[in-house]
């Protein structure tokens, strides 16, 4: 389990990433989003097909990067506004983006609405 200090804010990029670079790259597409990652919050990225994420933060005496492969499936992302390149998601959102589930998932009425 991933735990997070109280202000730590977890910003999702939108945009698939390449994800053959590592700190600095990561770090240029978090400045990309008109975000500093150098102020100890965290970046979380994805590739193409979104099976591999990245997350990327500061912790002020260097950097740390954490990646994880989905064996299956694929990483799903919460609801995304139209135009919008980052979500901002709480750590309960991080784990289970982590834990790869789908958020698009829908959930159906066992009971018939009366109309």
């Amino acid at each position: 389990m991933l735990s997070l200090a109280p202000g730590v804010r977890v910003f999702v990029g939108v945009e698939p990433v390449d994800m053959r670079g590592s700190f600095d790259s990561l770090a240029g597409k978090a400045r990309a989003l008109g975000l500093e990652p150098t102020d100890g919050h965290l970046y979380f990225f994805l590739n193409r097909k979104r099976r591999l994420c990245k997350c990327l933060w500061f912790d002020g005496t260097g950097w740390c990067l954490l990646s994880k492969r989905l064996q299956r499936g694929t990483f799903q992302l919460p609801h995304v506004a139209e135009g919008q390149d980052r979500v901002v998601v709480d750590a309960a959102t991080l784990g289970s983006l982590l834990q790869g589930i789908d958020f698009t998932a829908r959930r159906k009425l066992w009971y018939r609405r009366q109309t």
